[in-house]
């Protein structure tokens, strides 16, 4: 009598390799694995002041990754205004730019907003229009500062539960069975067909 051989799990780590006064930190962007929620925006949000008769305007969208991070900002900057600052957080990965205001007092007041908000996988421009009066250091940098979290504050948030990969290695006559049971509907799934062997990986993504 033949023995049907129940599905396998497998370890998803064994099935899945795994400019201007800019800062960066040389880290990778976790996010898409990690299995901790974390809060996000649920959309754009945006916010302007006038300091000094200086113009700023916080724009702040959620990012997947870098790739989606650089069109967002190639999507809002201004190049008519003085100066497109911005930073992002990708998980433990974020970068930081002045865009040509003194070194420390644009960007990093953006990235330090961000932190505080608790908000990851997010990203802040703050355009400026110079008003003809300089605001000095300090100033630049409670005004990117303040206007980025002021944004943040008012951005509407949702916490995401990041899906883990699981891996099943299935005979060919029990794909049917498997493809039946009820938690297959809820989640996506890839098959990959094994060389060595009569049987079929499928890779499903879970909470």
């Amino acid at each position: 009598m033949a023995v049907r051989v129940p599905p396998r799990l497998c370890s998803a780590s064994l099935l899945l390799s795994a400019s201007r006064s800019e800062t960066s930190a040389a880290l990778p962007a976790v996010r898409s694995m990690s299995p901790s929620p974390y809060t996000t925006l649920r959309e754009r949000a945006s916010c302007e002041r006038e300091i000094k008769r200086s113009r700023f305007i916080a724009i702040a969208a959620p990012v997947s990754d870098e790739r989606s991070a650089h069109s967002f900002l190639a999507e809002v900057r201004d190049p008519r205004a003085t100066h497109n600052c911005w930073a992002y957080k990708l998980g433990e990965q974020f970068r930081c730019n002045d865009d040509g205001e003194p070194s420390g007092t644009a960007g990093k007041p953006i990235y330090s907003a961000i932190v505080s908000s608790g908000i990851d996988m997010v990203m802040v421009v703050v355009i400026r229009y110079f008003g003809g009066i300089k605001l000095g250091t300090g100033g630049l940098v409670r005004a990117y500062g303040g206007v980025a979290s002021e944004c943040l504050k008012g951005a509407s948030t949702c916490i995401v539960k990041p899906k883990a990969p699981l891996g099943m290695e299935v005979p060919f006559d029990l794909l049917g069975t498997v493809y039946h049971q009820n938690w297959m509907l809820y989640h996506s799934y890839n098959l990959f067909k094994l060389r060595t062997s009569n049987r079929t990986m499928i890779l499903v993504k879970m909470v």
